[in-house]
């Protein structure tokens, strides 16, 4: 009689599932009594071995309760005064966690709200002046939070850290993709200007071949050809030329992908600790310069502790890496814009070099407005070249020196 009211007890909170047609009564007693074997809660056999949706057990418990509930989340923010001299023995004896604080009243979550002694426990943890709401969990959750929370250093918490840190790296990430993206576009703009410089080089043979070759008549039509296919790939690389200019494409410039680089690598200064001794000097570096000593400098301190396992450690200096990582795509991607800007710069030279050529080699004809068209599209992609290159000359290589100590 008694195991059969132990069996009861263990399956009074997940009743509903039978009325939701879930499971039948039969599976419900057979699971509570294969828990009562194993040693552990109902709840693991309904939701491993039975396959009963995580979900379905909370409305269960919450319907059974007559209260609401709540789910375990490394990223709640639990007030650290709500830790403050708890004892996680006495949590894990009763389960529960003080979860959150709405104004005056602080949400418990438990595995059995309904038990009496439970607010008197509570109220003797936490004091008696103070109001409770209890919400129902499931007890793996309640486990959850107990080692999240409880054995850490309230100021760092541990779960809240991991989770806080991997939602850095992957903003770091993000920016790093699109760091990329701009890198493709400037290749692609790069290889569009090499197709510009062949058919220059088309058009410039194509007319001296024309004006030389006069005796063979016959070879007339061929340097035509000559000259249309260089017009055309002048114009493909033109459009590609304009797409990155005037699209939605268009890169961001120097300065401002400094400063989203340097937001995205901002959690350096609230999760790390820097050494002093390295800030002399520094008035004279550029800002992504200062970036990358700042991800070079910080020191990863995890006190060791039975909830401070090396995956707090590890997060840490993952996160490091990851901005350092960040920080040198940002170099990598100005250098790529400082490099497509002197490409800007040799294929003006050709076209303007070009056009002046054929200006003062041929007598005066409609073909030379081509020519001043090229002289004037040189020069002006040789002002362009020159507005995309000039801001890199700040940013020497002496910063990414540090990175050799990795």
């Amino acid at each position: 009689m008694k195991t059969m009211s132990v069996v009861a007890d263990a399956t009074a909170g997940f009743t509903p599932l039978v009325e939701w047609g879930l499971l039948s009564a039969g599976a419900l007693r057979r699971a509570a009594e294969a828990a009562r074997a194993r040693d552990i809660e109902v709840e693991e056999v309904l939701r491993y071995d039975l396959g009963i949706p995580r979900r379905k057990l909370l409305d269960a418990l919450a319907l059974s309760c007559g209260c609401d509930s709540v789910e375990y989340d490394e990223r709640i923010p639990v007030p650290p005064e709500l830790l403050a001299d708890l004892d996680p023995e006495k949590l894990a004896l009763m389960l529960w966690f003080p979860v959150a604080l709405d104004k005056e009243t602080v949400i418990i979550a438990a595995r059995n709200p309904t038990d009496p002694l439970l607010a008197e426990e509570v109220r003797k943890c936490m004091g008696a002046d103070r109001d409770y709401q209890f919400m129902v969990a499931l007890a793996e959750d309640i486990t959850f939070f107990i080692e999240d929370f409880v054995n850490s250093d309230v100021e760092h918490l541990s779960g809240n850290e991991r989770t806080a840190l991997a939602l850095w790296r992957n903003t770091m990430a993000r920016w790093r993709t699109k760091l990329a993206t701009y890198r493709t576009d400037f290749a692609t703009v790069r290889t569009y200007m090499t197709l510009l410089e062949a058919g220059l080089t088309f058009i410039l043979v194509g007319r001296t071949l024309l004006k030389n070759g006069g005796k063979a008549v016959h070879f007339a039509p061929f340097y035509w050809s000559m000259i249309a296919a260089g017009f055309i790939l002048t114009l493909l690389g033109m459009v590609s030329y304009y797409r990155i200019k005037r699209s939605f494409f268009r890169p961001p410039k120097h300065q401002t992908l400094i400063e989203v680089t340097a937001a995205s690598v901002q959690f350096l200064e609230d999760y790390q600790f820097n050494d002093p001794g390295e800030e002399e000097g520094k008035e004279g570096k550029t800002m992504l310069a200062r970036l990358f000593e700042l991800a070079n400098r910080t020191i990863t301190v995890i006190e060791g502790s039975h909830d401070n396992k090396a995956r707090s450690l590890l997060a840490h200096q993952r996160s490091v890496f990851s901005a350092q990582r960040t920080v040198a795509a940002c170099y990598r991607t100005i250098y790529a814009r400082a490099r497509t800007g002197l490409s800007f710069i040799g294929t003006g030279v050709s076209f303007a070099s070009g056009g002046l050529g054929l200006l003062e080699y041929f007598r005066p004809s409609i073909l030379n407005l081509l020519d001043v068209f090229m002289i004037a599209a040189g020069l002006l992609m040789i002002v362009d070249g020159v507005l995309w290159s000039w801001p890199i000359r700040k940013e020497n290589y002496e910063a990414l020196k540090g990175a050799e100590a990795f």
